[in-house]
């Protein structure tokens, strides 16, 4: 399932021409005007040279499937894995150290304030 949401697809959706760049847009969380004025000054930099490469991928990407993502922040998540996948991994760890502690104050909590069931996680160990 991750493998969907790190390919770079066309957005048809917010396309103007082909979705290559509404889909660089999506793939990198960058605004959608931003990459089009980026590619519209490179194609004048470089003489109209990436125009080859644009109808390519144009023709190559695939349509980016219309359930890719269930909500905005979803997307923003992904976003943020295919720019810094590390990091990304960093901070769920850190998420999950942070519930395993928070589970352990709650078990110490009902542990010690209950005898009976303090008794009873000891000889299950």
């Amino acid at each position: 399932m991750a493998g969907r949401h790190t390919t770079l697809y066309r957005d048809k959706q917010n396309s103007k021409l082909m979705g290559v760049c509404a889909g660089i847009a999506d793939y990198t969380g960058v605004n959608a005007l931003w990459v089009r004025l980026g590619f519209i000054a490179a194609n004048f930099a470089t003489g109209f040279m990436l125009l080859l490469p644009y109808f390519i991928m144009g023709l190559l990407l695939n349509k980016k499937p219309t359930e890719l993502y269930t909500d905005k922040q979803e997307q923003q998540y992904w976003q943020g894995v295919r720019q810094n996948p590390r990091r990304s991994a960093r901070e769920i760890r850190g998420k999950m150290r942070d519930i395993d502690r928070r589970l352990a104050e709650v078990e110490a909590y009902y542990v010690s304030s209950n005898p009976r069931l303090n008794s009873e996680i000891e000889r299950l160990r």
